[in-house]
Parts: structure tokens; sequence; C-alpha cells
């Protein structure tokens, strides 16, 4: 009650300096500290003083409590942001999160494909800056502030607001209070360690709690008469606690702050400290539980709270209401560009000048370019220019364009196998990639991709793959005599390709390319008892042409969207071993979709087949059907319930689905089906609609790992005895 006397003193002064009708309200003051997901509980305070019908004239924030505090500073009510607190994925937060189907197909595949990558710089192993750049908190306070875009003085704000962020480079607290508010935010709730730096107005910024986690002086400075904080920091640790270096990190950082803590809390008129206990600054998942602490804190001092109200006319802060998010984008403007040209940006972004878009639009595009990697930062604002916006991009470039990459798999064609990448980016030209992967294990196999993506304009690729594997196969595969009794022969199989080819973007969606192709077949048996063992040894040269779509959100266990890919080989020429080559072509198509119908149930059902044109040519091209697990080489498919590559023909089609169970977080139960037909001929006649001659199924059980899947599959068929047990490790190679 003393600490509360000097408060009642002035409040008590205020009613007796003027009259009845001229009564000067007193202006009150907010302060939300920092403390990452403890933050929540600042939303519990902000619905009980909305309940007492306080009004906040000023509000200062840190980290969390910057973001809490810019959010209802800007126009949303404790309503609102209970609202946006409970259906935001936090997990995202922490892993960067960037949806598959903003990444091009590269950039799928690095994901897909690497479990370890690190920067290499002047022939040294580097580590990474920080376990994320924060660009899905970025984004989501760029949606959340789209109404406040154009407010570059945060005086200007609904309520004024300010924010504290911490100078790396000097060691100095930055007070932001004019900019782009999604930036101060940024920047404010930059954990060092956890989030990189924050690049703005030429300082390098982290989050202002490692300086100032409760800025009180600079509240009153605004012109508080009172102050109301919130204290979301903890104290400091046992030594039983004390038991790993970033905990110790932690109580170092601690240390300066909690004594500071102590003084000003002295001089907060209200001071509401909720309990933190067994609540970490990443325990995003008890978001309800935290805002009802910050409730609980709140009305335990709800006397006090109520003695400020206007009892005559209490405030009711008014519901936010958020106007359309369609956006027309007058110009882009590109800051800092230097390896990679406007195009380019444009291009990842689908949009140029002049478009109308929605946020979402924009939020893609921004994503299309985080996931290339090239840039260390990506931030952006929008600024007006007549009844559109200006869509102001500033770029730095990531320093580092060389990076080492590791990957681990295992399936039952290319058995075990080590993944060692070498990537460069910036090779030779602009916008260009370049890439090797060596696999070393049961079958040295190489990938060599050099690719200069230029956005909307006409991109150029080469790309150079040795696939080898020495497996039992149907004995379709040769155009060799062959003891009829034989159902299968075990061959060494040698596939050396080479392409060149150039592709685009299609209707800002579908990426279309045409090229040329060599191709080297190496395909020998010992099983033919003969005095040459040699099936094929030739070389191939053809045209192609493809198109690609994929918005699966994820490769192997996707939970919703769709992909479609069609491709077209004509081979024209070959040095013909075997001297039965005519020129053909082998037309392919592949659709599937994903649908989440129960919450941790998904169904997939994709739909394939492909046929040849012209005479009847050499069957080292045909469609082989067979095992799981593996990536396709050629024409080579898997399929449930049959042995690896054990039904061929030069046309076919297939359909499968299956029903995959979430049991918990990253583990799944799956059943599959598939059924084919498949022959010479197929769709020469009505056999291709005919009942499916071939079916399969399947039972497994799979796990995301940091290496990828980790599968088991138990398959069978009805048409054959025999079933199968397939093991599947790693991201597929």
């Amino acid at each position: 009650m003393k600490k509360f006397a000097p408060f009642l003193l002035l409040l008590f002064a205020f009613q007796l300096s003027f009259s009845q009708d001229t009564i000067k309200r007193p202006k009150i003051g907010l302060v939300l500290s920092g403390g990452g997901a403890k933050g929540f509980a600042h939303v519990g305070v902000l619905k009980v003083l909305e309940q007492a019908g306080v009004k906040i004239d000023f509000i200062g924030g840190t980290s969390m409590g910057a973001v809490i505090g810019g959010l209802y500073a800007s126009g949303y009510n404790a309503t609102q942001l209970d609202s946006i607190v409970r259906i935001t994925n936090f997990d995202n937060l922490l892993i960067d999160y960037i949806p598959r189907s903003s990444k091009s197909f590269y950039e799928k595949r690095n994901d897909e494909l690497y479990a370890l990558i690190l920067p290499f710089n002047k022939f040294k192993i580097g580590a990474p800056q920080s376990l994320s750049k924060g660009m899905f908190n970025y984004n989501l306070f760029n949606r959340l502030t789209l109404h406040a875009r154009h407010v570059r003085d945060f005086n200007q704000l609904p309520i004024p607001f300010l924010c504290m962020a911490t100078d790396i480079e000097l060691g100095k607290q930055v007070i932001l209070d004019k900019g782009v508010l999604a930036q101060a935010l940024f920047a404010s709730s930059a954990l060092p360690s956890v989030f990189s730096p924050v690049i703005l107005d030429g300082k390098l910024l982290v989050d202002g709690g490692v300086t100032n986690n409760y800025p009180i002086d600079e509240i009153r400075k605004l012109g508080a008469d009172i102050i109301i904080g919130v204290d979301m920091q903890s104290g400091l640790r046992g030594k039983e606690e004390l038991q790993d270096g970033t905990k110790i990190l932690f109580q170092i950082t601690n240390l300066q702050m909690i004594e500071k803590m102590n003084a000003n809390s002295k001089n907060t008129n209200i001071y509401i400290k909720p309990d933190i206990t067994n609540i970490g600054i990443v325990s995003f998942e008890k978001a309800k539980e935290i805002i009802l602490r910050g409730e609980e804190a709140a009305f335990t001092v709800y006397e006090d709270l109520d003695k400020l109200a206007d009892k005559s006319n209490p405030y009711l802060k008014p519901k936010l209401k958020v106007a359309s998010d369609s956006l027309q984008i007058v110009n882009i403007i590109c800051h800092n560009l230097v390896h990679y040209s406007k195009a380019y940006i444009e291009g990842k972004l689908k949009f140029k000048s002049g478009a109308k878009i929605n946020y979402k639009d924009l939020e893609t595009g921004i994503n299309n370019i985080d996931a290339t990697h090239n840039f260390g930062t990506v931030t952006y604002s929008l600024e007006p220019n007549g009844t559109g916006d200006d869509l102001v991009l500033n770029l730095i470039e990531n320093p580092i364009i060389t990076y080492l990459k590791f990957g681990l798999h295992y399936d039952g064609l290319f058995k075990s196998a080590v993944l060692a990448n070498i990537t460069n980016k910036n090779t030779f030209f602009k916008n260009d990639v370049a890439s090797l992967d060596l696999i070393i294990g049961d079958n040295v196999r190489y990938n060599l991709d050099y690719y200069i993506d230029n956005g909307y304009n006409l991109s150029i690729g080469f790309k150079s793959q040795l696939n080898q594997f020495n497996k039992n196969v149907t004995k379709q595969i040769s155009s060799l005599s062959i003891d009829p009794s034989i159902n299968s022969i075990n061959v060494n199989f040698l596939d050396l390709t080479n392409q060149l080819y150039f592709q685009s973007i299609f209707a800002q969606k579908f990426l279309i390319g045409l090229g040329l192709e060599h191709k080297y077949l190496n395909i020998n048996s010992e099983t033919i008892v003969n005095s040459n063992s040699v099936i094929d040894r030739s070389k191939y040269g053809s045209v192609y042409a493809y198109m690609k779509y994929d918005s699966f959100n994820n490769q192997y266990f996707p939970t919703k969207g769709w992909y479609l890919m069609g491709d077209i080989h004509n081979y024209l020429f070959s040095t013909d071993y075997s001297g039965k080559f005519n020129p053909f072509s082998i037309a392919k198509a592949d659709a599937g979709i994903a649908v989440k119908v129960f919450n941790k149930t998904t169904f997939k059902l994709q739909t394939e087949g492909g046929f040849s044109i012209g005479e009847k040519s050499v069957p080292y091209f045909d469609f082989v059907l067979g095992g799981y697990g593996f990536i396709p080489v050629n024409n080579f498919k898997p399929f449930y319930g049959y042995d690896f590559l054990s039904v061929a023909g030069d046309s076919y089609l297939k359909s499968s689905l299956a029903i995959d169970y979430e049991v918990f977080k990253k583990n799944h139960l799956n059943f599959s089906a598939n059924y084919a037909n498949i022959g010479t001929n197929l769709f020469d006649s009505l056999d291709w609609i005919s009942l499916p001659k071939y079916s399969g199924y399947a039972i497994g059980y799979g796990l995301e790992t940091i290496i990828g899947p980790i599968e088991i599959k138990y398959t069978w068929s009805p048409e054959i005895t025999k079933g199968f047990t397939w093991f599947s490790i790693g991201f597929g190679f």
C-alpha cells in the first residue's frame, strides 16, 4: 500500500486541480517486457484492462512485449490478439518455415535431399549464423500490420508506441519509434543466436531485452503520468539448473536485466508480475495457459486498475476493422542487387510492376525469394504511390556462395549410399548455380547440375547423371533370346545421361521446358548363357519437352496440394548396338492430389501413364514396374506388391491411393493400394480401361527424421503368392 500511495496522491491532485467539467485525466502508459512465449501473458493483462475500462495512452515494449504492444497500438483489441495467438502456428517460427510450394524444383530437391548443409568459405567449413533468419516472423508482422503499412511515425498510431532494440555492434539500446512498424517489431524480437540480427538504418540490431527489457523511462518521457508495467522476466536459476551452455548464456544475459528490473519495478505505479513458473521462452504450445496466467495476475490488482477508469464513460476499445488486403503494386524497387537481376527477382515474386495482388501473393513471392538462400536478409516495405503502393525490396546478398552438403540413403534397388555435395553460386554468370553430387556406396553414382535462373525470362541449364545398379529384373528388358523357363535375369545396368535444356515459368505456376539429351546405356547380364552377355551398349540422341507443377506441402507425407507432370522424348538416333533401333517417342504423364479428410488423416490419389509412339524399337526404354523407395530412372517405376522391376511393357496406366494417419507428430501409419494395366500397345485397344491386370497393397510405418523419412512397408499382391518387406532410409537420391 505504501508503494501505491504516491499514485493515489497524484490521482487526487488531478481531481482537485480542475473543476468538475474540466477534469484532466492522467495519461496512462503501459510497459510490456520481453520474455518469448511467456509474453503471451500480456494478452491476458490487456483483456483485464479492457474489462476494467482503462484507456491506454502510450505503449512501450521489448521483444514479445513489443510485438503484443505494437499490434495493440496499431488498432487490435485484446480479443483479436487472443485469436491471433491461438491460431498462429508457432512451431514454424523457430524453423523459419517456408512453404514447399514457394520453392522451385531445384530448391525442393535441395531441401529434400541433404541432411546437413554447411557454409564453405576459403576452404573452411563454417556454421550457420543462427537457427533462423526469422522470415516467418517478418511475414507475419507485415501481414498483421498491413493496415498500418504507411505509418512512419509511431506517434501517429491509434496509441503512440515505441519499442527497444539493441545495437549489437556498439552494445547500446536503440529506441524504435519511427519507420516501418513490422521492421521495428522484427528487430526488437530478434533473440540472439536464435534469430539473425536485423539490419535497420545501417545498424545491426538484436533483441532489445539485451539492453532494456522494460522501457519505463522512455514511456514517461512521452508524457505518461501513471505507469502500468507487466514484467515477464524470469529470476536467476539455481546452480542445479545451470547444467548446459544455453542456460548459462541466458543467466549471464539476465544478470544486468534483473538488477535493472528490480529498480524499475519500484518506479512502476501498478506492477503486474504473472506467475511464469515452468514456462520457457519457447513454450508456444502453452499459449492458452500463459494468457490465462496474465489474466490472473491482472485480477490481483483489479481494484487499482478500476480506479483508473472513467466510471461515467468506461473506455471500450473498438475492434479493428481489417480492410481488404488487395494491393496495387505500381513499381517494384530492388536495392543492393549485385549478382542477381531484377528479372530474376520478379520471376521469384511471380508478379511484375503494375500487378494487382493480395497480400498472400506478396508473402508467397517473398518466400520464393527467401527459399533460394541467395540472400542473407530479405526485408520489404510498401510505400504509398497515388492509389497504389511501391514495393521496396532491401536484399542483402548472402556472402557465402559455396556449401558442402551431405546425405544418407538406403533402398532395395540402389542399396546403401552416402552423398557428398558441393554447391557454388554465381560461378560464371548472375543467377547461376553449380552443384555436384557424389554418391558412394554399393553403386557409385553422380549428379552434376548447372543452371542459370532468369526468372520470367528464358533460363538455361545443363545436367549430367550417372546411375547404375545390379538387380534381378524381368527378362523383357532384353531383346536377346532367353530360355522361356527363365522369368528374370540379373543385370548390371548403367545409364549416363547428359541434358541441355531451356525452361521458363508459364501462367505463374507451371514450369515448362525443352531440351536435347544424350544418353549412354550399358546393360549386361551373366544370367544369359551365350557368347555375348551384353544386352545393350549404345548411345542415344533425343529432343524432349516437359511441364511440371507441384504444390504438395511435403514430398513424402503430404497433407494438401497437387502436382502435374508431363514429358515427351523423341529418340532420333542411336549407335544401335543391337541393330534393332527405329526412331520412336515416349510420352508420359503423372498427376496426384492430397487432401486432409480428418484432423490427422490424409487421402492421396495418384494416376500416371505412358506409351510409345512409332515403330517397335528397343525394349530398354519400356516402362518397368515393381518395388518401392527408389528414385525413378528412365521409365522404371515403383509398384506395390511386385518385386523390383518385374513387370514391363511399352505402355501402361497406373492408379494408386494411400491413406496416411499421423499417430503422433512425425509418426505415420499408412495403407496403400495400386492398380495397373501394362503391356504392348496397350492403348491401341480398350484393354487399358478393363479391370486392372496387376494390383498390389502395402501397410507401412514412416518416421520423419533429420536425414529424411525412415519407412518400412509390407507389400503383397493377390496375383502372386510371395509378399515383400521393404525398407527405405533417408531422402531419396
